[in-house]
């Protein structure tokens, strides 16, 4: 109690010491501490399987967490299936896209030389260069893919075993939280445990759908707008959708490229245009209404925590920090000290404002989720 008495500065040079501390903790334990979260992340996504199988199905504990963990790496599997034959189908486009690139932009060269009356053969020379490089480094495109969902195979191997143990032993962890409080506090703690876990189950549920509708949105775009890998752009969209504007700005650049050296530049306004009706829809629809404006993070400190994560962990951490930000806001704002640290995480708060509703059917009605 004596903590919340020391003067205001005193205060705040203890919070940022631990700030600090903490911070190198976290970089100096990031072979473990990765891994570890995202295990953490997706055994809230797969604890109502668990749940089902031990309570209704009457499984034992070792026996659900070992379906889960089945089911999970079937998942897994099918991405890194999805993900190889793709690339694969793209690494031999490769010499087709590198002839079709030349002859785009030998085009372009001719159409601005004679509009605008401008020499930029060497300017042009060099930018098609560099796209040149880029087309035949197919190593470092696969590189970069399977980049976003591991650093190799030792993350892999922690990120199951993680996911077992937290699966497993997911009682005695919250035995632990509980008890390491006082006995007067026990009942609070106990409630704001199970909140947080509610809340962060949802989240991890809700984010799992607006990658898939994303996803799916982005490959009908594509698709119809005749762009090459439409489901491959697709997913990768909807997987960097997570990073908040950054990753949505990076699958644009991405699209755009394959759309340039596929298509006409044509192809590439529609392309702009429609990932801008899809940010909107996602921003304004599937976000409030699937993830939910509880967990809504600002701007602000979700580019804070893309720079800080990416610092910290790498690619990695620009995809952990945004369910770490978003956990941390919901512990922030159940617990009464800390309450204007969670506020200062989200969105401005609007009491009066009434949560939107969309009638899909006469007993389908969609409404905006706390």
């Amino acid at each position: 109690m004596n903590f919340f008495k020391l003067p205001f500065l005193l205060k705040l040079t203890l919070v940022v010491i631990s700030i600090i501390g903490i911070g190198y903790l976290v970089e100096l334990g990031q072979s473990i501490l990765a891994p570890f979260f995202l295990a953490f992340l997706m055994a809230m996504l797969f604890l109502p399987l668990s749940n089902f199988l031990e309570k209704k199905l009457r499984f034992p504990r070792s026996v659900s967490t070992m379906i889960s963990v089945m089911f999970m790496l079937v998942i897994l599997a099918g991405l890194i299936f999805f993900f190889g034959s793709q690339l694969s189908s793209f690494s031999k486009d490769i010499p087709h896209l590198k002839m079709q690139l030349d002859t785009v932009f030998n085009n372009l060269q001719v159409w601005v030389s004679h509009t605008f009356n401008v020499k930029i053969r060497e300017q042009l020379g060099y930018i098609d260069q560099a796209l040149n490089k880029i087309l035949s480094s197919s190593g470092a495109i696969l590189g970069f893919t399977f980049g976003i969902f591991s650093s190799g195979l030792g993350f892999l191997f922690f990120f199951i075993l993680f996911f077992i143990f937290i699966l497993n032993y997911r009682r005695i962890l919250n035995n632990f939280i509980v008890n390491v409080f006082s006995e007067k506090h026990k009942a609070s703690v106990q409630e704001v445990v199970s909140e947080v876990r509610v809340m962060t189950k949802k989240y991890i549920i809700g984010l799992c759908l607006q990658v898939i509708i994303v996803s799916a949105l982005t490959s009908i775009l594509l698709s119809i707008l005749g762009v090459k890998y439409a489901i491959l752009l697709g997913v990768l969209t909807g997987l960097l959708n997570v990073i908040p504007y950054i990753g949505m700005f990076i699958s644009l650049l991405i699209s755009c490229f394959i759309a340039f050296a596929t298509g006409t530049p044509t192809t590439c306004i529609y392309v702009v245009l429609g990932y801008i009706g899809i940010h909107a829809i996602d921003g304004n629809i599937v976000l409030p209404f699937v993830v939910g404006s509880k967990v809504k993070i600002n701007a602000l400190f979700s580019f804070i925590g893309i720079i800080v994560g990416e610092h910290v962990w790498g690619i990695s951490g620009m995809f952990l920090c945004i369910p770490a930000i978003a956990i941390i806001k919901i512990i922030f704002e159940r617990v009464d000290g800390l309450k204007p640290w969670g506020k200062l995480l989200g969105e401005e708060e609007r009491p009066h404002k009434k949560k939107k509703t969309y009638k899909i059917s006469k007993n389908i009605t969609l409404k905006e989720m706390d």
